[in-house]
């Protein structure tokens, strides 16, 4: 059994499995709307899921090219000339960064 709320639309807005204040009605669990819901819910887990491994992927594939170009694997103008032009975007902004993070040193104490 699961207890529910509903917007003024009569929608589910919440759904829990134990009860709670706003809850308006309980629903059994075999229930198409608590089935659509919790795959509602499922599906947006996954694309939270994906969106975090494509922000390290983006690291990881950043890591590669600088490595390959560093080898001399490939030259970053074999690529076209949009993801040369994003490479080097990335490239400042980390060495801004790095230049940053030079300003701390880990084996000093207190305050600047």
């Amino acid at each position: 059994m699961f207890y529910v709320q509903r917007d003024a639309q009569g929608q589910l807005v919440r759904v829990e499995a134990t009860v709670y204040a706003e809850a308006t009605e309980t629903l059994p669990a075999d229930h198409h709307e608590i089935q659509a819901w919790y795959a509602h819910e499922v599906v947006e887990t996954s694309l939270k899921q994906l969106k975090q491994s494509d922000l390290e992927m983006i690291r990881v594939l950043d890591d590669l090219i600088q490595v390959l170009t560093q080898k001399g694997v490939i030259r970053v103008t074999d690529l076209p000339p949009a993801a040369q032009a994003k490479l080097m975007d990335r490239n400042q902004a980390r060495e801004a960064l790095g230049g940053l993070s030079q300003l701390i040193d880990d084996d000093e104490t207190g305050l600047i």
